[in-house]
């Protein structure tokens, strides 16, 4: 399925859509400039509505369900959160042959975090972790049919995926293929984390994490959002952070060496993902994902 059709009718999703769903909707945001933001996500097509506001229109069925997650949840744990988070402002109901809801939400301000980008990256890595310690230790949500909170995955789900991409990128030269079987066993062996299931964001790479003036400012694309085992977020120290600023992470969110393992495994496994899907055609992803293995590699096993 291409990524500008909506898989069920074949209508683009475009500034024509968006502009007819506002229009039915919520007329009164239908006379603001809208404007496309490329590349937007893998998962929305992301439109810039005024100065103050973004619509978020799912690409395919795998986002569905994420605006009225977003709507229901992000307004309870915001006030927790040491961060800017998104503020939900409306959920859209499909239309026009559009088969999914959509939201409307609250612009922030920033740039995507890039490791070279950081004023100071001790600091940085000093606030991501008391981001996460404050999700991860907010108490979890009463069983309820209208979360569509993302399900846990242990990393032994992965296991078969992920070995195939190992042998693929190891076929093709491009990285060591015994060094990275090694990562992956050493967080398989750390084994699934035990104890009551705790808040996960579920995508935490530096490309759902904004700055203003080098320093992090908001957290953004919950759609991931979860419970279960919250080292699936410990992504981040490789995706954003040097070895240094990673350790200052660590240490100050208190990451145990069997999570940090796992966190590590993550890393590793979706990075492996992205780059045999995507690094062929997509230059950024190639560089982004790149590094965040490198960096995997590069660290001492726990």
């Amino acid at each position: 399925m291409s990524a500008e059709t909506t898989g069920t009718t074949g209508s683009a999703v475009d500034e024509a859509l968006a502009r007819r769903l506002l229009a039915a909707q919520f007329p009164r945001w239908a006379h603001l400039p809208l404007r496309r933001l490329r590349p937007g996500g893998s998962d929305h097509v992301i439109f810039r509505l005024g100065d103050a506001m973004s619509v978020r229109l799912p690409r395919g069925d795998w986002a569905a369900g994420q605006a009225q997650k977003e709507h229901l949840w992000l307004p309870r744990l915001a006030p927790h959160l040491p961060l800017a988070v998104p503020a939900p402002l409306e959920v859209g109901e499909p239309a026009f042959g559009y088969p999914w809801h959509w939201s409307v939400s609250r612009w922030l301000d920033g740039e995507t975090a890039t490791p070279d980008g950081l004023a100071d990256p001790e600091e940085a890595a000093a606030d991501m972790a008391a981001f996460l310690a404050a999700l991860h230790g907010l108490a979890p949500p009463a069983p309820t049919p209208y979360g569509h909170l993302s399900p846990a995955v242990p990393l032994r789900d992965r296991d078969r995926t992920t070995r195939e991409a190992i042998a693929a990128v190891g076929a093709a030269g491009t990285f060591d293929a015994r060094a990275l079987t090694a990562v992956w066993e050493a967080a398989l062996a750390a084994g699934d984390r035990t104890g009551p299931p705790q808040w996960f964001h579920g995508d935490m790479h530096n490309g759902n994490l904004l700055t203003r003036s080098g320093r992090l400012s908001a957290v953004i694309d919950f759609g991931g959002l979860g419970t279960g085992d919250p080292a699936c977020d410990l992504v981040v120290a490789w995706t954003l952070l040097d070895p240094g600023p990673r350790t200052t992470f660590r240490r100050t969110l208190g990451a145990d060496d069997a999570a940090w393992a796992r966190g590590r495994g993550w890393a590793l496994t979706t990075a492996l993902s992205a780059y045999t899907t995507y690094a062929a055609t997509n230059p950024l992803v190639a560089r982004n994902t790149t590094r965040q293995i490198t960096e995997a590699l590069a660290d001492a096993t726990p």
